[in-house]
């Protein structure tokens, strides 16, 4: 009973981890966006538990880890998550591909709206390498929904 309630959180320690994990240079610019994708599933199937509150503090979570300004990942994921969570009842009725397309979509908002910060912050320039993620992060979709369905319905969440 237990494990079922800290699921979610579970996953989302889960995404953290594989967000920062090292990978080797050649692989790292095509690393998917494994939080927003966590939260993108959470939000489309549990709106109620997780929204846009929540967005925020794992935002701000992986600011602390990725050593990026405090703000710049929280205030991107809560903007995604909110475009995500004010249409999840369209969206839950498409397809698991219709919706990796909106996801691939909303994912390089998440990217831009990082790169726009950042570009204000610092001194970083645009390149198209930046938007890697958001393609591996489509092509991923389809089992990131199926797996955390999986886990969804194994612990019976609702």
């Amino acid at each position: 009973m237990k494990l079922r309630n800290n699921t979610i959180g579970l996953s989302i320690i889960v995404a953290l981890v594989l967000q920062i994990m090292p990978m080797p240079s050649i692989v790292e610019q095509y690393r998917p966006d494994w939080v927003f994708l966590v939260l993108g599933y959470w939000t489309l199937a549990l709106p109620e538990r997780v929204n846009v509150g929540v967005a925020f503090i794992v935002g701000l979570v992986l600011d602390l880890l990725l050593g990026t300004s405090i703000g710049v990942h929280s205030f991107a994921m809560s903007l995604s998550v909110f475009v995500l969570a004010a249409n999840y009842q369209r969206l839950r009725n498409y397809s698991v591909w219709q919706q990796a397309i909106v996801i691939g979509i909303l994912c390089a908002l998440y990217n831009l709206v990082v790169f726009w910060l950042m570009h204000l912050l610092t001194d970083i320039y645009f390149m198209l390498t930046y938007m890697w993620p958001v393609i591996t992060s489509m092509v991923i979709w389809p089992w990131i929904f199926w797996l955390l369905r999986r886990v969804r319905r194994q612990f019976r969440l609702s």
